[in-house]
């Protein structure tokens, strides 16, 4: 295939950075990953990855950092179009073109495609020789398509990366909960807001990437679309042309690629998907068990609230309880008050001539009165239940 013109080849991504870094990264950036390992850094316009892909505009724009688009792995005649987080790629049968090679999420991705994609079982020279010479099953079957591959470290680094970020949530959340359980307050209560809001977020990233494996792992014909090397043997044979040679370039591997491919579809339905099912599959469950971390964080975040709310009802109560008591004397002193008021008043009159040891029997009448009321009240309302026992 032929390389842009102002293509740089880094050695490795660190490098690609640099040069990126050096001449002014644009949104336009991508890196070009081969079946060798072999980095390359595009700076090119959309109509340059679309004529190289051969994908629709439509495709593109899914992969647009500046547009909010859901979790996608979509089959393509001659792609596969991946948009997980922060990992947005094209997978072709021979190469990987990834975005944003300067994200700092996105260097180990490069890193472990160069490490993970050249073949393992004599990559170079002479590989067809090497296939040639060893016609057996185990060694024609032990080597995954390049596109499944590449698959598998974005799915890998994207679990990976959802997996981290929920121990770093539940690292800060379980001590920030068992905190604010032992004392609330308003920096706790704070606190306990933001990690609940971080975790909705994180929550709804992972269900994201776990509804678009679920629906692809529910369609086999979604999963067939993704067998790129198949769909090449089919496009590479005499009954429909010889279109793809001239579209995808002569490699060392590709030779091989396609007649392991093409043992494949010999021996079984061009449908079957097994393979793919049970990578899907793996990473399925990875993402489902960090789904499930979370579910059990919300879980624990709700028994705390509900702890908390039982512990504030409970001090409602007792402030209740308390603004009773207190309105209770209040109208017992009341009457007292009355009473005094009464007596205090200047108003002539003969019943108290004569009758001084009069006013130390009101008082104390009055003093018991006023009690009988108090313990009235407050028999009342902790028989109605108003009051605890």
């Amino acid at each position: 295939m032929a390389r842009d013109a102002s293509a740089v080849v880094p050695a490795d991504p660190s490098a690609a950075v640099a040069s990126l870094k050096k001449k002014g990264a644009s949104s336009r950036s991508w890196i070009l990953v081969d079946s060798s390992g072999q980095g390359t850094v595009l700076d090119v316009d959309k109509y340059a990855i679309m004529h190289r892909v051969q994908i629709h505009a439509r495709d593109l724009r899914i992969l647009d950092p500046l547009l909010s688009y859901p979790s996608t792995i979509l089959g393509r005649e001659r792609a596969i179009v991946l948009n997980l987080e922060h990992i947005k790629a094209i997978i072709t049968a021979d190469e990987v073109l990834l975005r944003d090679p300067l994200d700092d999420n996105v260097v180990p991705v490069v890193e472990e495609l160069q490490r993970r994609l050249p073949p393992t079982s004599g990559a170079g020279q002479g590989d067809e020789e090497y296939h040639a010479g060893h016609k057996d099953d185990a060694g024609e079957d032990d080597e995954s398509p390049f596109e499944f591959r590449a698959l598998e470290v974005a799915l890998e680094s994207i679990c990976s990366f959802l997996a981290a970020r929920t121990t770093e949530l539940e690292t800060a959340a379980y001590p920030a909960l068992d905190e604010l359980t032992s004392k609330i307050s308003s920096r706790n209560l704070d606190r306990v807001r933001k990690l609940k809001s971080a975790m909705t977020r994180l929550t709804a990233r992972v269900q994201k990437v776990r509804d678009e494996l679920e629906q692809l792992l529910d369609d086999d014909d979604d999963m067939a679309d993704l067998y790129l090397s198949r769909k090449l043997v089919g496009a590479s044979s005499p009954v429909s042309g010889s279109g793809a040679h001239n579209w995808f370039p002569a490699s060392p591997t590709i030779g091989s690629k396609i007649s392991r491919a093409s043992v494949a579809t010999v021996r079984g339905d061009e449908n079957d998907v097994e393979e793919l099912e049970m990578l899907l599959e793996a990473y399925f469950m990875q993402i489902d068990g960090t789904l499930n971390k979370l579910t059990t964080l919300r879980e624990y975040i709700d028994d705390t609230e509900d702890y908390i709310n039982i512990q504030l009802d409970n001090h409602r109560n007792q402030l209740i309880q308390l603004e009773l008591f207190l309105t209770s004397g209040t109208v017992s002193l009341s009457i007292y008050s009355l009473v005094a008021g009464v007596f205090g008043m200047n108003i002539p009159y003969t019943w108290n001539d004569g009758h001084g040891y009069m006013f130390k029997w009101v008082v104390i009448v009055t003093g018991v009165f006023c009690a009988m009321v108090f313990l009235f009240i407050i028999a009342y309302a902790r028989r109605k239940g108003l009051i605890g026992s």
